[in-house]
């Protein structure tokens, strides 16, 4: 069941509904809005390949330089799409309804995206960071072997299939996850519940009584 849970959630994706801004348009009739389905764990600039040529006969003559906003607010390209989703969505959209840039990119609130690398770099930043959080420094994710940052990223960027590549690699950093520590803290609990005859809580019985 571990394993299935980890599963759901790294499969887990978000439907999307991609309009290219009104400003942006050359063509008449307009384009219609591409439809996405994004994964949860992945990163709105990684969706370049598939919006750029689906809008591109519709753009004006300029340099390409993608961002996203939803309800006029600027989406931070550095995280996860998941994440975004559930920060903005109090009433969750299905699909999601965001607006997509090529042109005016708004250098006053986003910090520059140069396409892939920039994001691969980011997320290679924030694994230093979680690593520094949990054990205090962050030699294992800077000593990763250029195969292996390789095959993480890659993982990431292509989700199906994946897991396994990215649990492979992901292990060597002995990042202890939330739910590693809960299945501990379950583990204690259980055997001293045993210890004085009483079931968990969900049981609800207790064999002295």
């Amino acid at each position: 069941m571990h394993m299935e849970a980890r599963k759901y959630v790294w499969e887990g994706a978000i439907p999307l509904q991609i309009h290219l801004h009104e400003s942006e348009v050359t063509t008449l009739p307009p384009p219609p809005p591409a439809l996405i389905l994004a994964p949860r764990i992945g990163y709105l600039p990684l969706l370049v390949g598939l919006i750029k040529p689906y809008f591109g006969s519709s753009l004006p003559p300029g340099v390409d330089t993608i961002w996203f906003e939803y309800k006029g607010l600027p989406l931070k390209w550095y995280t996860p799409t998941g994440v975004l989703f559930d920060l903005l969505c109090a009433e969750p959209e299905r699909p999601w309804n965001l607006t997509v840039h090529f042109r005016g990119y708004p250098v006053h609130v986003l910090i520059p995206c140069e396409g892939e690398d920039s994001v691969k770099w980011s997320f290679i930043n924030s694994l230093k960071e979680a690593a520094y959080i949990i054990n205090g420094n962050c030699k294992n994710v800077m000593n990763m072997s250029q195969s292996d940052q390789v095959e993480l990223w890659r993982s990431v960027m292509n989700v199906a299939g994946n897991l396994e590549a990215y649990l492979r690699v992901s292990s060597k950093l002995k990042l202890i996850t939330v739910e590693d520590d809960y299945t501990v803290k379950l583990n204690s609990s259980s055997k001293s519940q045993q210890g004085t005859g009483e079931t968990d809580f969900a049981g609800q019985v207790k064999t002295g009584i």
